[in-house]
């Protein structure tokens, strides 16, 4: 995971791939080191970033205030900031996603 780049009251940046205008919200897990993220909400005025960070603020049991797009505002791929995590604690709280049937191929059937 790339989520270990600042100090605990900085926070954690995590790298993330968003698939906006999705039929859900949610974490489908991690894939080569980041986190792929799908929103509803539409790719226009900022909504699909507003939608990624409150995902990943319930998704981290976090207050919506601490989680930001840093990087990437207009594109696909972005670093995300969350504030008071440290690495160690984002991993525990990522943990329950990382097993996704969607972040693994492998572990889909050739029909999925």
């Amino acid at each position: 995971m790339r989520a270990a780049r600042a100090s605990r009251a900085e926070g954690v940046v995590l790298a993330v791939r968003v698939q906006p205008r999705a039929s859900r919200d949610e974490v489908a897990g991690w894939q080569a080191g980041v986190l792929r993220v799908r929103v509803t909400a539409p790719p226009v005025e900022g909504e699909a970033n507003r939608a990624v960070e409150a995902l990943l603020a319930r998704a981290l049991g976090v207050a919506p205030s601490t989680v930001r797009v840093v990087r990437g505002e207009r594109g696909r791929d972005k670093l995300v900031r969350v504030a008071g995590l440290g690495a160690a604690e984002t991993r525990s709280r990522l943990a329950p996603f990382s097993g996704h049937p969607r972040s693994d191929p492998a572990s889909r059937t050739p029909l999925q």
